[in-house]
């Protein structure tokens, strides 16, 4: 049996999976297996990924109609035969000491999980460190609830680099403890926080390096274009998730404010995917919608009880319109912004 999993959900990556591939075949530990996920990819992927699979023996191909990632992901973890568990994203690639780092650092410190910085890549080649969830060092439990859950439970507002985000890609996972609990991933958004959340409640030691050994790529235009129809379908489906894990684990008493805290959030990434240039609608739909978004019970009581403070400029403004509930300044702002994309 391999010591690690790699699992890699592959979807319309067929100009972008050689480099991760490759990156993985030149890792300095080789007992590792690579499960390939095919979901249902309709370009040339999936030959690819059995092209990969032709050259090591290492490789394991799953071919799945489309379910999207936390499906993939899911399907990888059933089929992993390692002792723990690597995510990796299909357009991203790893150091080659990736996995022999954490795997050392895991091992020496008797942990159940290893975790450790990332570099954030532009188009342009452009990159810069975002620090790991915890600094370099060997953590129990308590710790680990502090400094990861109850950050990813409430602390969602803040300057670009004060919130932790659920990166899965960082850390080593026990296979062990994923199957005991039987976690899985459920949802297309948000997921890799409820994940991480429920992860770190119930493991009992995390190593850290602060040695950047992953490459995430960015693409800004992407994601400011991009539209989500269904988005506070999709947010309120997570809260929903969210709630039923601080029941389980005790969590509230931890941030008495986290609903309110990720109510905000939430409705702060609602307003810009409503202004995003994707969106067909007109500008007084765009409006319309915002407003309403508001009035909902939960995300009215996150504004009557919170105003953020302490934000980057751009959402700092938002939060404020909000809160005064000038609408049409609001729309007319991002009107004018898209304008100059």
């Amino acid at each position: 049996m391999p010591i690690l999993s790699i699992i890699v959900p592959v979807y319309k990556a067929e100009h972008v999976l050689e480099k991760c591939v490759r990156s993985i075949f030149a890792q300095t530990m080789s007992d590792w297996e690579l499960l390939l996920i095919d979901d249902g990819s309709p370009d040339g992927s999936g030959k690819l990924c059995d092209a990969f699979a032709s050259q090591d023996s290492r490789v394991r191909v799953f071919h799945k109609s489309n379910g999207g990632v936390s499906s993939a992901r899911n399907l990888g973890m059933e089929q992993a035969q390692g002792d723990y568990i690597q995510f990796v994203d299909s357009d991203d690639f790893i150091e080659p000491t990736m996995c022999r780092i954490l795997y050392d650092a895991l091992t020496a410190a008797g942990a159940d999980s290893s975790g450790c910085a990332h570099y954030n890549v532009l188009p342009n080649g452009e990159k810069w460190v975002e620090p790991g969830a915890m600094p370099a060092g060997v953590y129990g439990k308590e710790a680990v609830r502090h400094s990861v859950v109850d950050r990813l439970l409430g602390q969602r507002l803040g300057k670009s680099g004060e919130i932790l985000n659920g990166y899965i890609w960082r850390f080593l996972f026990s296979r062990k403890l994923l199957r005991k609990h039987d976690l899985r991933f459920s949802g297309a958004y948000l997921e890799d926080d409820l994940f991480l959340m429920e992860y770190f409640c119930l493991s009992e030691k995390l190593a850290m390096v602060d040695v950047p050994l992953y490459y995430y790529q960015q693409n800004p235009a992407s994601v400011t274009r991009n539209y989500l129809a269904d988005y506070m379908d999709i947010f309120r489906a997570f809260m929903e998730k969210k709630r039923i894990l601080v029941e389980r684990y005790g969590l509230s008493a931890d941030d008495p404010m986290w609903v309110e805290n990720s109510n905000w959030a939430g409705l702060l990434i609602a307003v810009s995917n409503e202004y995003a240039p994707g969106n067909p609608a007109s500008p007084g739909e765009k409006k319309h919608r915002v407003e309403a978004f508001t009035l909902e019970k939960d995300m009215a009581e996150a504004i009557r009880k919170l105003h953020p403070r302490g934000m980057g400029k751009n959402k700092q403004l938002v939060a404020d319109l909000i809160c005064r509930r000038w609408f049409g300044i609001l729309t007319l702002l991002y009107t004018v912004k898209n304008r100059r994309k």
